[in-house]
């Protein structure tokens, strides 16, 4: 028996493990990237990449750098709620994943406004580490985010 069998005999036990894996992920990133949003650390940290933002950076002149990161802490540790809520109801993390979704695709976004984005000696597609790299990762983010829906309403229509 290939080593490649004796894995392949755990598939189902894999595949649950990732499910479990991918919300827990992802509960994780949103406590924790929401929880550093009450910092004044962050709230500077966030200053080039949403000011120069058509989509937020209205929001965030009329709330200004503080309140603002604030705002966006909250909505990020209430989606991680939502989706953690997949333990006693996939609906309320169906609401989760497609809000998680939205802020993915805002993220995505400054990739297109932020300035830095692109590294300047090598050029269109290379990016930079800090800004660029930082950014591009919400691409598997979005695609969790889309995986928590579908498994979601999976759950939802095995309901009896």
């Amino acid at each position: 028996m290939s080593i490649l069998n004796a894995i392949a005999e755990h598939g189902a036990a894999i595949a649950n493990l990732s499910t479990v894996a991918i919300y827990v992920s992802l509960v994780i990133i949103y406590f924790w990237f929401g929880g550093m949003k009450f910092t004044a650390y962050e709230a500077k940290g966030l200053v080039p990449l949403v000011s120069n933002s058509l989509l937020i950076g209205w929001i965030y002149r009329g709330l200004g750098e503080r309140r603002f990161a604030i705002f966006l802490g909250c909505i990020e540790i209430s989606v991680g709620l939502l989706i953690a809520a997949r333990l006693f109801s996939p609906e309320v993390s169906v609401f989760g994943g497609v809000l998680s979704m939205g802020l993915f695709f805002v993220t995505l976004s400054l990739m297109f406004s932020t300035p830095g984005v692109v590294e300047p000696n090598l050029g269109f597609p290379a990016i930079t580490v800090e800004v660029g790299q930082f950014l591009i990762k919400d691409v598997g983010l979005l695609a969790a985010s889309l995986w928590v829906v579908g498994e979601s309403l999976l759950a939802i229509n095995a309901l009896p």
